[in-house]
Order: structure tokens, then C-alpha cells, then sequence
């Protein structure tokens, strides 16, 4: 009690002394021993100058090289300047390509050093050459090296009779159209003299097309610092040790040493911020209350008095409250503290940063007003979005961030896409809301499977679910479609909810398979209607009796006249029973069943030239190359292709019933949501999906897309100035393209066009002429359309020969919209071109009401240069070659197109799948805005192009908060710039709070943020919500020491601990790293800081990234267990192994950044199986070896595909081919086969085996075998299943 009476006048005495600052701390401090840990790659420290690249090279291939330039010998300044001042030379270089928001992203991610694997991948792939000695930087020609410039031409003689080398997709290839010349890869460090030595050479020959230059990554000599990573946790776990036995005695001694120690040490030693050594020096009478004062500090801190049931019920509410009472800029702070420090902060007084005694949280007093309004706003985010008090979510632009499968790493990837757009956006003059509508567009195709409009006549359907007798007894109501059945059970419905159409070529070898699979669905009565329909020969003077597709098109109608469609249909199955295996259908095949089963039919009059039963015959062909579909035989369920991998005949049954299981699902939800009811046509209702189209040309819908960007100018050019337009980078060149264009519409409207199409050919060629004719058909009956034309020569341009060419563009540029079309339409023929290239002059085409005089005079004085733009424009910024055709369709570029590839159908096409996946959403918002025809369209156009660019992400959601006044922590952001959208709702008291507050200060200094935190406290709290300490190692950018030369070391601290508890240290990192204590000053799962003496020391290591996948045979969909592979190097190829999982085919194999080969392990698995796919790799899919680059920190996760080979069908991969015991059986009889005197003699030895395989199993054996765990586990034993 002495202590307590003493301490008011001894907080007046600290008032004063706490204005001299050496006598308290400037933080406070702890006397208990700091624990510090920290995590260093299994890598030296990669250059910041090329991690900055890569960065950039993200932003484009460019991009890259234009940085290059400005840095090609940049490391002389790191000689002489310190670290610190380099950073910031590399931070001003970058500056010259990047927004401010993105130089704060490449601040961040220089700290947590998330390009540093891809720079180590580039050194790996360096070592595996290898590099020729004492060779700073060197160049592989074909298989050959050289670190000599003057060697680079005689390599390059005959480099194109040598193996070409493989590129990987993360290669910086210098920009050039043509990529089929020799390859020169050049390994060298960017900055550097070697460097600019060989770049100044290679680049003037990929300049003049010579060569295609890569360049890689290469340190001669890295350094020996360590790097340091941050981006994970550290937790200090408070143990329980109720039955864990401490040695009283010991601790009581260690007690007594202790004290004396530290009246020894209290010169140096501090408390709580107080240097009490000092304090008595200069106040020596009050020497005892002082040593009071420092006792009462000391059992404050150290000891936790639990806390009683009634005290913990409000301690959520308790820790919002004192987090609301912080000014808004502390906020976060204080609740980082409360999280990350609640052992000590929930019961304890402690003392803040302004050394004001603090009461703990139980004493904190509730805001009746704060409570009430917590539990309006968790009965709302119940209501709305799910969410239950307690729980934590992270709102980033309306997309989730779960913090339990996100990292730091991700967050940056999903901070850069969205800031993108968001400068993006705000580059076109959309700012604040209108922003954030546009941001949370839905412009993504929902659905990547098309389907082709199947209400069409020439479709010869052989069954109707609705109409025919044979399924009069099903129920019609689609109500029956919510009745429960068994799984797998296919519901019988009297409606035509699930159709088959086949398209087939009656004389291909493989089609009575398919009529066969056909017959069967009929036969067994599933609820398919089926459909065919006929390819045949379309040429009048062919009959029945030369061709068998023509015959048994005449037989099949014959037959369904006289009889009926299913006999018909029948019939046809016994010609195809006729055909024997590898043979085709032929006349006679027909005529045999005609003879057998019709024996009074005139075969002759059917058959024959004049038959009365051809009508039709051309229909089937007609559709079909309407629709666009590829090779015969092509199968449509519900209108949706099947893709080639279905197309097996083998298969295709069981890939049917699966597309109906499937289809039932949809018309369920359809039914249940009242979206189909009994007065509505199945038929109709599946037509009229967004997804259906009248064509299907996997140009148009293919998945794969390619965007030009489009950005604004500061400085207007004129298109016919080629000499300008020729220094512009690609978004310059786009944006003057853009700007100047001419466009013709359907109508003489003055109205906003949502959809805008360029045409791209040489107008002086026929190909070029078709396209331009299809588009302008597309045109007549276009509402949403503007058409614009670019000419891209093939040849060298010259008057004579782009005299059409010529002819368009000065229309476009003189005549009003409707004499434009017409005379455009009149160009397109190829009697108006015959007639020029006679020499007719081009005034002769003129129509009527078009201005002649200003035409002409436009057309005379036009000269070449706006041509020789337009090519250029082809060339560097669309990629084409002289001459190759291509359309855009709102920024996105389809081609290389081949001649006749693109017909009006496709023109309709296009503009309906622009317009309602994206344009109509985009036009709504536009108009909105306010803007002119002209600016409003050309606005569609390029938001468009930027947001469909993006990869699609998460379903955005709209989370609103009903009051903010007293449980929202909120932050504004800065004024007139793009802002991210950040809303949290978090418990303060939990695990997630620990992280998430640490993460939104990071966020705070990284990015212009507006950011809401919702305090979701959850009320009656039975026990402690938290039981340890936290530390997130991540910071905004790199921080430098005092002398400014080097990067502060990334580190989590504990201070202010506890020393009475056992702790235990935990490393919480991304799911992909394997990490491993390397070095520490007492036992990490048993932390005493009462028996410890000096700093607790942690030092951890990245030892490797992880690799994971999942196998699965092809042929029987299973993981073919026991199945091994390897992964290694081309001069290493096995350096680790694994085993594929029974469980859903799963393994892992340990990686570090770098470009690997995946194979099959040679000896059974590699006798047996071959691959036969792959997918997340990063080789072509017709490699024998599988390639995986691992470049990042997240995690890689690869799926393959194997297959038995031809003559080892019958073989068992756990047999050795005898019928003996395989792997797994020999480990079993592994100490049958030891002979007894060996086991004798071995007795002493312990076999020990992990039967499992995964991250978890490798932990543990790493804490049982901590020091020689490589040595004691071979890599054929760390994994067996």
C-alpha cells in the first residue's frame, strides 16, 4: 500500500522531470528483455534498380524499354552517393513514367521486395547457361555464348540452323513487329557499362529487324547482404501451463540473481520510459521512494491479474470506445496497441506515448449513444450482406479482401489494377462519384459459353418431347422440376428443356458413331429432343447415285413422307450398321436398306436427278456456315458447342447426361425465382438468354482479349504530320489516332454511338475491299454502330497504288454521313477498282449530291503522310504486318484476320456482344455526364477499352453504413485526386483487428485512401477474445538509418512484455513458405523472460516457395496414386521429388524462385504414364517437358493431366511389372527382407518414416530434427504416401 500512497507525488515529480530529456525514454520501454524476430530470403539482396524495372514492365513491354534507356548506366551514382540517395534516383527515373500514385506502390513494393523473385528467377535461369567466366554480361545465340561484342556477328551466321531457345512469357523482348528472326538473349545488369556495350548493338539490329532481342537479368556478383522480407506476422502465444511442472526453486533463485543484476545495470537499464540510475544520482533523498516507484512499474507491467466474467462481457465495447475517444489520426494507432499488446492493455495501467497514466479497458465507460448505434449498424450488415457481430471483413473498391487468404503481395497486385483504372478514369476528366459508378460496372462476360439460336428449319428433329405420344404419360408442369429426387435421377418433364443438335457430314467416317449415341438417348426414353442436321453437296447436277450423302438425304425424306421422321431416322442407323469399321457410307450401303426394309420403293425415282424428295438439301449446308462453327462434326446441347476434349464418342454419353444434370439446375433456380412458368415455351425462353447468338466465331467470343489503351493529350497533333507522329510513344500514337478520326453512321443523327468500329486493311486490295463491304452491310441495319478505317499498305506506298486508299479518307474528310455511305459502297466493288487501275480517274464514281470540287481538291492535295501514319499506327502499336486486316470494336483488337474470316454477320455479332457486355452500362453513365455526341461516344470508347482490360475480378459489393456518427472511424481522403474506397468492419478485439489495423495504417501512407472502420464489437464475451501478442512486419516504403547508407532491416519487436508468462514464438507467413529458425537465443516454443538474460533473438530463413498441384489420369478421371515426378534444372534435372496423393491427386513439390522442369520420374512412372496436359504452367502445351517459372511470393498451383501409354493399359504403377510388390508393399516388408543378425546388429538404429506429405508434416519433422533434418530425411523419404 506504501507504493500506492506515494505515487500521486511521485507523478507530480515525473511531470517535472519529464521535461528533461535525459531522464525519460522518448517511447516507452519495458524493463523486461525485448524479443525481436526477423525473416531473411534464402537469396542475397537483388538490386532495387531492377526490381524497379520489373515493376514497370507490368505497366507494359514499353514502358520497360523506355526506362532502360533513361537508366542505362546508373549504377556509376551508387559508387559515390549513398544507398539512400541511389533509392532516390531510381524513385526520380521511374517518376518520368509513373503517376504519383504509382511511384507509392513501387515504394511499397520495393519494401516488401515483391519483385526480388522475379529478378533471382533471371538469375537462375543466368546459372543454368552457364555463364562463361569472368563475365560480367554475355549473350546466347542459339546455344552459343559470347561475352566478346565483336563475336555477337559471326555467332549469328548460322544461329537459324541451331535449336531456337525458349522464351518465357515474363522475357523482355525488345518491341519489333516481326519475331522470326535468330534470338539473342543478353544477360546482363541493367546500369552498368557491360550492359550499355552489348544494348547499343542489339538494339540497332532489332531496330533494322535483324533479330529478336531478350533481355535477361544477370549479376556477375551479388552481394553478400542478406535481404530481409517482411509482409508476414509474428505472434507471441501466451502458453497455458496447467500442467506443464516449473521448478520453484530455480525461478526463485534466478529472481534473486536478477534483482541484483539490475541494481548493478540500472545505469543503463530503463523502466516504463524512466532512467532510474540518473534519477537517484541527481535527487539522492528520494532514493526510496524511487525504488518503490520502479517496484510498483515493474509489477504493473509484468503481472496479469485475470480478469473476472463481468469484467470481460463489454471489453469489446470497452476497447471501441477508447478507440472512438482517440483523435481520428491516432485512432488506428491506439487500436493496433489494444490488439496487438491486449495481454498487458486489457487489465493493466499503462503508459501511452504522452506518459499520461491510462486506465485499463475494464474501467473504460461505455457511450449508451456508441452501443446503440453498433447494433442498428450489425442488424444492417445482417440484413444486407450476412455478416454477424465479431466478424472482420475488408472492403477495397467494393471487392473483398479476405485477410486470411490475401497477403500483402496480392494486395498490391489488386492496389495496382485498380489504381489503374482509377487514373485511368480520372485522365478522362471522371472524378469523385461518377468514378466509383464506373468502377463497379459488371462489364465482364458472366458466361464464356455462347450459344448458337437453334430455332431454325433446316434443323430435321427426330423426337418432340412436348408433342410425341411416347411421353404422354410425364407430368407438364415445370413445378415438378422442385420435387426432390435421388441424386442422378434424371426428372422426366413433358417440355423440350434439353436439346441435342447435331451437325454432321453424312460420309465422314466417324458420323455413325455419333448417330449411334443418338439412337440411344431415344431408345432409353432420357428427356432429350434430338435434332440433325445434314452437310451435304450443294451443287444441282449431283444425284443420289454418285453421292451418298445426296442418296441418303433423298432415302431420309422419302421415308419421313411416307412414314414417319423416327422410322426415318431408324432407317439411317441400319445404313450406318451397313458401313464396316474404317469404312464411309456409300450409295450402295443406302440402297441395301432401302431394298431390305422398303422392297416397293423405286429406288431410281428417289435417287435420281429428277427426285421429288431434295427439297431442303441446301438448307443444312447454309446454316451451318452461318453459324460460324468449326469442323465437322460439331454437337450443341441447349445451342452451347462442345468442345474438341467432348467430341469423344467414348465419352460423349456420359458428357451429355452431365450437360442435363446441369441444365436441370439452371431451369430449378429459373423456376423457383419465377423466371419460368408453365404459359411460357422452353424453347423460346432458352433463345432468348443473353448468351445466345446468331453466329458463333471464336474471333468474336473467344476468352482471350486484346485492349489498346487510350489516354488524353496535352498537346493536340495533327495526324497528316507523320514526322511528329512518328517520335509519339503507342499511347500518343492511339490518342492522335483516336482524336482525328472520321466515323459514318447508319443515320444523320446527332446521338451518342456506344459501340465504335475501326476496320484496319489495304483498301487497295480485294480482301480489304470485302471487309470494308461486310461492315458497311452491317451498318444498313446498326443502331448502336459508328465505323471508322485505318489502311494498312502492304506493299510501299506510293500514289499508284493507294488510289482507293485515297479515295476513302478524302471522303471521309469532305462528304456528309449518307453521301459517304453511298459512295463508299461504290468503292468497295471490284469494278470500280478494275476501272482505276485502267486509269480511270476516281471523280468518274462521285454520286449525285456529293461536293465534287471539295473532294477533288482534297484528293489531289492528301499526299501520303496520313497513309504512312495509319501504317505506322498498324505496325507499332497494333502489332500487324504490311497488309494484315483487323477490326476494333470499342478499343479491342481482333486480328491478324484471314481473308473471308469476317463477314456482316460477324460485324452484327460483334456490335451485340460489345454493346450488352459493356457499352450500353458504359453509355447510360456517359449520358448521365452530360457530353456532346462526338466527345460522348469518343468517351465510350476509351472507358470501354480501359475497364474491359482488366482481368475480371470479384463480384463487387455495395456496402453502405446506416450511421457513422459514434462507431466509424473514418479518414477522408485528399481533394481532386482518384481515391480508393476502403470500408472495414472489424471487432477490435480479435485476431484480425491485430492485422488489419496494421495493414490500414500501411494503406494510409501507400495510397489517397477514404477510409470507414466500423468498430463490429461483440457483446458478452465469456473469455479473453485474445492470449497474445502481434506484431504485421510491413511498412509503406524502405526506411534508411540515421547515416542514410543502408535499408533498415524489416523486423517484428516485442517490448513491454511480461515476465512472468511462458511464451511461445510463431511465425505466420503466406500458406506457400517454408520457413526454418536458423538461429536463436533460447528455445522459440519456451520463451521465460524471467530466467532469460539479454534480448530474445530470432533469425528466420525462407528455405523455399512451394509448388503445388493436382494430377489426374484423363482416362479413368482418378489421381493415379503412387505416381512420382521431379522437378530440376537442364543441367540438374532431379534435384526434388514427390508423390501424387490418393486425395484429390494433390502434390507439392519445395521450389525457389526460377525456371523449372516438371517430369515424370524416370522408372515406373515414367514407363507407364505420359502427360497429356497442363494447365497454370508456363510451357506450350505440345512440350514433352512441363516448364514452371516461379517468380513471385504467392503461391503456384499447376494442374496435369496423364495417360497410360498405348501398350501399358493393363499395368499397375504400384507393381513392378512382375505381379510382385511395388513401392508402397516394399516398405511394408522392409524389415522381413533384413536378415536376422543385421536386425541384431541394428537394434540400436530407429527408422523413422512420414507417412504423410504436406506442409504441416514437413514442420513437424523440422521441430523433431531441427539441426539435421536434410541430413536425417532423404528426399525420397521426406514424402511418402
Amino acid at each position: 500500500m506504501a507504493g500506492r500512497v506515494l505515487l500521486p507525488p511521485l507523478l507530480l515529480l515525473l511531470a517535472l522531470l519529464c521535461a528533461q530529456p535525459s531522464l525519460c525514454g522518448t517511447a516507452p520501454a519495458s524493463s523486461s528483455q525485448p524479443v525481436t524476430a526477423r525473416l531473411a530470403a534464402k537469396w542475397p539482396a537483388t538490386p532495387l534498380l531492377l526490381e524497379a524495372s520489373e515493376f514497370i514492365a507490368e505497366d507494359g513491354n514499353e514502358k520497360f524499354w523506355q526506362f532502360l534507356e533513361t537508366v542505362r548506366e546508373l549504377t556509376v551514382y551508387k559508387q559515390g552517393d549513398s544507398e539512400y540517395s541511389y533509392y532516390n534516383l531510381i524513385l526520380k527515373k521511374a517518376g518520368q513514367f509513373l503517376s504519383n500514385l504509382q511511384i507509392n506502390l513501387l515504394k511499397f513494393a520495393l519494401s516488401i521486395r515483391a519483385y526480388s523473385p522475379t529478378v533471382q528467377m533471371f538469375q537462375q535461369i543466368a546459372a543454368d547457361e552457364p555463364p562463361p567466366e569472368g563475365c560480367s554480361a554475355f549473350v546466347v545465340i542459339h546455344e552459343k555464348h559470347t561475352c566478346k561484342t565483336n563475336e555477337i556477328k559471326k555467332l549469328l551466321k548460322k544461329a537459324t540452323k541451331r535449336p531456337r531457345p525458349y522464351l518465357f512469357k515474363g522475357d523482355h523482348k525488345f518491341p519489333t513487329v516481326k519475331e522470326d528472326g535468330p534470338v539473342v538473349v543478353l544477360y546482363a545488369e541493367m546500369g552498368t557499362k557491360d550492359f550499355v556495350k552489348f544494348h547499343k548493338i542489339l538494339s540497332e539490329k532489332a531496330q533494322k529487324e535483324e533479330i529478336v532481342y531478350v533481355l535477361r537479368h544477370y549479376v556477375q556478383k551479388p552481394g553478400s547482404r542478406k535481404m530481409y522480407l517482411s509482409g508476414y506476422s509474428v505472434e507471441l502465444a501466451i502458453k497455458s501451463t496447467e500442467y506443464k511442472a516449473v521448478d520453484d526453486t530455480q525461478v526463485k533463485g534466478a529472481n534473486e540473481t536478477k534483482e541484483e543484476e539490475d541494481e548493478e545495470e540500472e545505469e543503463e537499464s530503463d523502466v516504463q520510459g524512466f532512467l532510474f540510475g540518473k534519477l537517484k544520482q541527481i535527487y539522492p533523498d528520494l532514493k526510496n521512494n524511487l525504488k518503490k516507484f520502479k517496484k510498483h512499474l515493474i509489477e504493473t507491467t509484468n503481472n496479469m491479474e485475470p480478469l473476472k466474467v463481468w469484467e470481460l462481457q463489454d471489453l469489446s465495447f470497452q476497447a471501441a470506445a477508447r478507440v472512438m475517444s482517440t483523435p481520428v489520426y491516432d485512432a488506428l494507432k491506439v487500436m493496433k496497441d489494444i490488439a496487438q499488446n491486449f495481454p498487458i492493455r486489457a487489465s493493466l495501467h499503462f503508459m501511452s506515448q504522452y506518459f499520461q497514466l491510462k486506465r485499463s479497458l475494464t474501467r473504460v465507460t461505455i457511450d449508451k449513444e456508441m452501443r446503440n448505434e453498433i447494433e442498428e449498424n450489425q442488424k444492417h450488415f445482417h440484413e444486407t450482406l450476412g455478416i454477424q457481430p465479431g466478424e472482420a471483413h475488408l472492403f477495397l473498391n467494393g471487392l473483398p479482401i479476405d485477410l486470411d487468404f490475401h497477403d500483402p503481395f496480392s494486395i498490391l497486385e489488386t492496389l495496382k489494377l485498380e489504381g489503374k483504372v482509377m487514373h485511368g478514369l480520372h485522365e478522362l476528366g471522371i472524378k469523385e462519384e461518377i468514378l466509383s459508378k464506373f468502377m463497379r460496372l459488371h462489364i465482364h462476360p458472366t458466361d464464356n459459353s455462347y450459344a448458337l439460336d437453334i430455332r431454325h428449319s433446316s434443323i430435321v428433329w427426330i423426337n418432340n418431347v412436348e408433342q410425341d405420344h411416347s411421353y404422354s404419360t410425364w407430368p407438364e408442369s415445370y413445378q415438378e422440376l422442385l420435387r426432390p429426387t435421388l441424386p442422378g435421377v434424371l426428372q422426366q418433364i413433358r417440355r423440350n428443356l434439353h436439346n441435342l443438335v447435331l451437325f454432321v457430314d453424312p460420309v465422314q467416317e466417324d458420323t455413325g458413331d455419333y448417330m449411334k449415341v443418338a439412337e440411344l438417348f431415344y431408345h432409353y426414353n432420357v428427356p432429350l429432343r434430338i435434332g440433325i442436321v445434314f452437310i451435304l453437296n450443294t451443287k444441282e447436277e449431283i444425284d443420289g447415285n454418285e453421292d451418298a450423302g445426296i442418296a441418303l438425304w433423298r432415302s431420309f425424306s422419302y421415308i419421313a413422307e411416307e412414314y414417319d421422321t423416327f422410322q426415318a431416322f431408324t432407317s439411317i442407323i441400319k445404313m450406318y450398321h451397313e458401313v464396316r469399321d474404317g469404312s464411309v457410307l456409300t450409295v450402295d450401303d443406302v440402297k441395301d436398306v432401302l431394298r431390305s426394309e422398303y422392297p416397293n420403293a423405286d429406288i431410281q425415282s428417289i435417287l435420281g436427278v429428277h427426285s421429288e424428295h431434295d427439297e431442303g438439301r441446301k438448307a443444312g449446308a447454309t446454316f451451318y456456315k452461318r453459324s460460324g462453327l468449326g469442323p465437322l462434326p460439331q454437337v450443341l446441347f441447349n445451342g452451347v458447342p462442345f468442345n474438341r476434349d467432348e467430341m469423344d464418342v467414348e465419352e460423349l454419353e456420359t458428357v451429355i447426361l452431365q450437360r442435363i444434370i446441369d441444365a436441370t439446375k439452371f431451369f430449378q433456380r429459373a423456376v423457383f425465382m419465377g423466371l419460368l412458368n408453365d404459359h411460357m415455351n422452353a424453347i423460346d425462353f432458352l433463345m432468348d438468354q443473353k448468351n445466345i447468338v446468331s453466329r458463333i466465331n471464336p474471333t468474336v467470343l473467344g476468352a482471350e482479349r486484346r485492349y489498346i489503351p487510350f489516354r488524353p493529350t496535352s498537346v493536340p497533333f495533327d495526324v497528316e504530320d507523320f514526322s511528329t507522329f512518328s517520335f509519339l510513344d503507342s499511347q500518343d500514337k492511339s490518342a492522335v489516332i483516336s482524336d482525328n478520326m472520321k466515323y459514318l453512321t447508319a443515320k444523320d443523327e446527332d446521338t451518342v454511338y456506344a459501340v465504335t468500329i475501326w476496320i484496319i486493311a489495304d483498301f487497295d486490295k480485294p480482301s480489304g475491299r470485302r471487309l470494308l463491304s461486310n461492315a458497311l452491310k452491317s451498318l444498313k441495319t446498326s443502331s448502336h454502330t459508328r465505323l471508322g478505317i485505318l489502311n494498312n499498305p502492304s506493299s510501299k506506298i506510293k500514289e499508284s497504288n493507294t488510289a482507293i486508299a485515297r479515295g476513302i479518307l478524302s471522303a471521309f474528310l469532305t462528304q456528309n454521313n449518307s453521301n459517304l455511305k453511298s459512295f463508299l459502297s461504290k468503292l468497295s466493288k471490284e469494278e470500280t477498282a478494275k476501272s482505276l487501275a485502267a486509269g480511270t480517274k476516281i471523280t468518274k464514281f462521285l454520286i449525285p449530291g456529293m461536293d465534287g470540287n471539295t473532294f477533288e481538291k482534297k484528293y489531289n492535295t492528301l499526299g501520303l503522310d496520313l497513309i504512312k501514319t495509319h501504317q505506322m499506327f498498324c505496325q507499332e502499336v497494333l502489332k500487324l504486318l504490311p497488309g494484315q486486316m483487323a477490326v476494333m470494336s470499342n478499343g479491342r483488337v481482333l486480328g491478324p484476320l484471314d481473308e473471308n474470316e469476317f463477314y456482316a454477320e460477324d460485324f452484327d455479332l460483334l456490335e451485340k456482344i460489345t454493346y450488352s457486355t459493356s457499352a450500353e452500362k458504359i453509355k447510360a453513365l456517359v449520358k448521365e455526364m452530360g457530353n456532346s455526341s462526338k466527345s460522348g461516344s469518343d468517351l465510350i470508347m476509351k472507358i470501354d477499352s480501359l475497364l474491359s482490360s482488366l482481368p475480371k475480378t470479384e463480384t463487387r459489393q455495395d456496402v453502405e453504413l446506416l450511421k457513422e456518427q459514434h462507431s466509424v472511424v473514418k479518414v477522408d481522403p485528399q481533394q481532386n485526386e482518384p481515391f480508393y474506397d476502403v470500408i472495414a468492419i472489424v471487432d477490435p478485439l480479435t485476431r484480425e483487428a491485430q492485422k488489419m489495423s496494421h495493414l490500414l495504417i500501411v494503406l494510409r501512407d501507400v495510397i489517397n485512401m477514404k477510409l470507414r472502420l466500423f468498430l463490429n464489437c461483440k457483446s458478452k464475451l465469456s473469455e479473453l477474445p485474445l492470449k497474445s501478442f502481434y506484431r504485421f512486419v510491413l511498412e509503406p516504403e524502405l526506411s534508411y538509418g540515421i547515416n542514410k547508407h543502408l535499408p533498415s532491416e524489416p523486423v517484428a519487436k516485442f517490448l513491454e512484455l511480461p515476465e512472468s508468462p511462458l511464451l511461445t514464438l510463431n511465425m505466420i507467413t503466406p500458406e506457400s513458405w517454408l520457413v526454418e529458425a536458423v538461429n536463436s537465443s533460447c528455445d522459440l516454443d519456451n520463451i521465460h523472460l524471467q530466467e532469460v538474460k539479454g534480448a530474445v533473438i530470432a533469425e528466420y530463413e525462407l528455405e523455399y516457395i512451394l509448388l503445388e498441384g493436382h494430377c489426374f489420369d484423363v482416362t479413368t478421371g482418378q489421381p493415379p496414386r503412387g505416381l512420382q515426378f521431379t522437378l530440376g534444372t537442364k543441367n540438374n534435372p532431379v534435384m526434388v521429388d514427390t508423390i501424387v496423393m490418393a486425395n484429390l491427386g494433390y502434390f507439392q513439390l519445395k521450389a525457389n524462385p526460377g525456371a523449372w522442369t516438371l517430369r515424370l520420374r524416370k522408372g515406373r512412372s515414367e514407363e507407364i504414364y505420359q502427360v497429356f496436359s497442363h494447365e497454370g504452367t508456363d510451357s506450350v502445351a505440345d512440350l514433352t517437358d512441363i516448364i514452371v517459372v516461379l517468380n513471385n511470393f504467392r503461391s503456384k498451383i499447376i494442374k496435369v493431366q496423364v495417360q497410360k501409354k498405348p501398350d501399358k493399359m493393363n499395368e499397375d504403377l504400384l507393381t513392378d511389372g512382375t505381379g510382385k510388390y511395388g513401392n508402397l508393399e516394399s516398405v511394408t516388408r522392409f524389415s522381413e527382407e533384413i536378415p536376422t543378425e543385421e536386425k541384431e546388429k541394428k537394434s540400436d538404429i530407429l527408422n523413422i518414416f512420414s507417412v504423410a506429405s504436406g506442409h504441416l508434416y514437413e514442420r513437424f519433422l523440422r521441430l523433431i530434427f531441427p539441426q539435421n533434418y536434410d541430413a536425417f530425411c532423404p528426399t525420397s523419404y521426406k514424402n511418402t504416401s
